[in-house]
């Protein structure tokens, strides 16, 4: 394939992040393999975890900002005893406790972390705050009043649990922007001990699973055609609109289109998928229900 149709690959590719490498160093690395610039990802992990991170390739870049929130799971390993300032194993220690700790006790606080709760972002993470970032003023000593925020933690279960070593590993299903380092930072607060992540391998994201995943080594020797899957995948749950030859080739040129030429109600209030007459996703669209017309939101052709 020459690098001219290689900047044509349009989708997403489920990539097995590896321990150790930032969700840059992915992108960077597979920038050398498919010859692309126009790469972007979802949902970063930080360097010691592993798992999903679904990477978006060419004019598909464009959806990293507006995928639903189909929610992302995790396996995550933790430690009770002992808090560090970035709340897991790779931190400066903070405080250690001998407290002894069952399973049953473990399985109690965890029925605290279901629903809707508010979360404290940590010091080490993205999170802006006045234009900066709460990981570069963390690295200068700086802690920072911040604002809890809500997420969602759909299914919590213990995996597995040493009382003698105080440590487990958590499945745990939850909305986007949940912080898994600090689920187990307060389950351990919860129990009175303290805890910290040790591990971390995200499961699921942007509906892929693990098993959908394809590795570094992989990529670097498969036709990169082959590991691109279409866009449409991460929208998945959303309402989508069908459209015929004609309707496609006026959308494509920009002319706005009726509700009744859509086959939507002009009081619709979602956002939709916008099918091309060949079954490729055109973009994302809403409903101006005062004009009675669709408005592109976002557009991938």
């Amino acid at each position: 394939m020459s690098s001219g149709e290689q900047k044509e690959l349009c989708g997403m590719i489920p990539v097995y992040k590896p321990a150790g490498w930032t969700s840059f160093d992915v992108i960077a690395k597979l920038r050398g393999i498919l010859h692309m610039k126009r790469l972007g990802h979802a949902g970063t992990l930080d360097p010691m975890a592993t798992g999903v991170l679904p990477v978006f390739v060419g004019k598909a870049t464009k959806a990293c900002d507006i995928l639903p929130d189909s929610g992302k799971a995790y396996e995550a390993g933790f430690r009770l005893g002992l808090t560090t300032d970035t709340q897991d194993t790779t931190g400066r220690q903070l405080s250690v406790s001998d407290m002894p700790v069952s399973r049953s006790t473990v399985e109690k606080a965890l029925e605290g972390f279901h629903g809707e709760i508010m979360q404290l972002p940590p010091m080490y993470s993205a999170v802006k705050v006045e234009g900066k970032r709460l990981y570069e003023l963390a690295r200068q000593g700086k802690e920072i009043e911040r604002e809890p925020r809500q997420i969602t933690v759909y299914k919590t279960e213990l995996l597995d649990y040493d009382s003698t070593a105080r440590e487990g590993r958590l499945f745990i299903s939850c909305s986007k922007g949940t912080y898994i380092r600090t689920v187990i930072h307060d389950l351990g607060a919860a129990i009175g001990c303290g805890g910290a992540m040790t591990s971390l391998c995200r499961v699921r994201a942007a509906g892929f699973e693990l098993s959908d995943c394809v590795t570094m080594e992989q990529l670097s020797e498969m036709p990169p055609e082959q590991a691109v899957r279409p866009l449409i995948n991460a929208f998945e749950g959303m309402a989508k609109v069908r459209l015929d030859e004609h309707c496609t080739a006026m959308y494509k040129n920009g002319v706005k289109l009726g509700a009744h030429q859509v086959g939507l109600g002009r009081s619709f209030n979602r956002l939709f998928c916008v099918i091309g007459s060949g079954g490729e996703l055109l973009g994302i669209a809403r409903m101006d229900s005062a004009e009675g017309e669709i408005r592109a939101v976002r557009n991938f052709y």
